[in-house]
């Protein structure tokens, strides 16, 4: 409690409308965790987004490995919706976007990163979790990266330097005197802009997402006390409406990142000419 008792801190539980008590927003403060272990200050320490990201790698690992560990010709139920999940990406993005012939060698890295992204994202909804870890923008920039040079490497390995440079500067000998601006747009827009679009665009959903859930969260909680309690039905709902809104938002950010992923693969596989 505060010094003095007239004044309620915002961020304390027992905290309602009509207390004398200022409305707990949520803010940067709801996105930092206290180490679990280690030291914050020494950069060395294991926090619960990383708990979450290990957890979530070892549950996606596990379900894959559980579903297919003893395949069937006359699959199981577990088996039927890894099976409907894997074949979902690999024939709806891989192969609609890179090609049969040329994406089969990366479905694996596809699925992957889809349901890696996607459970990152589902820990948002699940109870004592509660917060997606891809709202904190190290980890979509560490995937980000691992596609940008994944884009890099295939560019070179494809094309060679001069194929990589017509590659990211968009060279067309058509374009006449716009050339030269045209060219250095577009050097800049993939070496440096097309990374960290890739990661804001998850980072900035998941981060807005969880925000508006601890709004209507708090607030349902905040208005319990005498009439506000009418207001805070309101909000409960709207709590329910979003966690549904943010389930179909999850998914579509997942299945947004890897098809990305694939055009990004299909523009350094392009014969450029």
């Amino acid at each position: 409690m505060s010094a003095d008792p007239t004044q309620v801190l915002a961020f304390e539980t027992d905290c309602h409308i009509f207390d004398g008590c200022g409305f707990p927003a949520p803010g940067l403060h709801s996105f930092l965790f206290e180490p679990l272990w280690g030291d914050g200050d020494s950069n060395l320490y294991f926090n619960k987004t990383m708990l979450l990201a290990l957890l979530g790698s070892v549950i996606v690992v596990g379900f894959f490995w559980a579903a297919f560990r003893k395949p069937k010709v006359v699959p199981g139920k577990l088996q039927m919706v890894a099976e409907a999940g894997y074949d979902f990406i690999r024939r709806g993005v891989v192969y609609e976007t890179i090609g049969k012939k040329e994406g089969e060698k990366y479905v694996p890295l596809i699925v992957s990163l889809f349901f890696f992204v996607w459970m990152m994202n589902l820990w948002s909804i699940i109870p004592l979790a509660q917060f997606p870890v891809t709202a904190i923008i190290s980890y979509p920039l560490v995937l980000a990266l691992i596609v940008y040079i994944l884009w890099i490497s295939l560019t070179f390995k494809r094309h060679g330097f001069v194929g990589f440079f017509k590659n990211v500067t968009g060279y067309d000998k058509s374009l006449g005197a716009v050339l030269p601006l045209a060219m250095t747009i577009e050097f800049f827009s993939n070496l440096l802009v097309r990374p960290f679009t890739h990661a804001v665009r998850l980072f900035a959903n998941m981060f807005a997402g969880h925000t508006l859930l601890l709004l209507f969260t708090i607030a349902s909680w905040y208005l319990l006390n005498g009439i506000g309690i009418a207001y805070a039905g309101v909000s409960f709902i709207m709590t329910i409406v979003m966690t549904a809104f943010e389930l179909f938002i999850q998914a579509l950010q997942a299945y947004v990142f890897v098809l990305l992923t694939c055009t990004y693969i299909q523009g350094a596989l392009a014969e450029h000419h």
